[in-house]
């Protein structure tokens, strides 16, 4: 069977992550967290204490990451990797949390996370979740969905 990209996109707490596993793990296809990968650059330059608002800085650091994902057979899910480091909990924490938006915010982190989105799909075989995954990262993904959930469901799901 040919493998697909599928990108999956929508609003905060709708469900992208949870479904996105399960799709992946239905298919056989590797899951990509594309918010982790920012969640992973943010504790990045947090640990690193990167000026973010010195471009040569932001640029300088992003060269020195390499961000993967390592399928956790025991747990059945996939896990984040930072230069080598499984960061999963880490980059879940609160702190991190309340970090990510702004250096997601910044346009070097931007370029740096969507190049590498793109060659992570270029195997094919890929579910990937995250804001604009289907609009930018992946417009020609052979299946696009978009999710969406009513305001009380989403904010049910956030205190979880």
């Amino acid at each position: 069977m040919r493998k697909i990209v599928i990108a999956i996109d929508g609003y905060s707490a709708c469900g992208k992550s949870s479904t996105a596993k399960e799709v992946a793990s239905q298919l056989g296809y590797s899951y990509i967290d594309s918010g982790a990968m920012y969640r992973a650059v943010t504790l990045y330059f947090h640990e690193n204490y990167v000026t973010i608002d010195n471009p040569k800085d932001v640029s300088n650091a992003l060269d020195k990451i390499n961000i993967s994902f390592v399928f956790n057979e025991r747990k059945a899910t996939s896990e984040t990797y930072l230069n080598g480091l499984n960061v999963e909990e880490e980059i879940r924490k609160m702190y991190i949390s309340n970090q990510v938006s702004k250096i997601s915010a910044i346009s070097e982190v931007r370029k740096s996370m969507v190049s590498q989105q793109r060659k992570l799909g270029k195997k094919k075989g890929v579910v990937m979740d995250g804001r604009d995954i289907g609009s930018n990262v992946f417009p020609d993904a052979e299946l696009k969905i978009f999710m969406q959930a009513d305001l009380d469901v989403r904010a049910e799901r956030r205190q979880k």
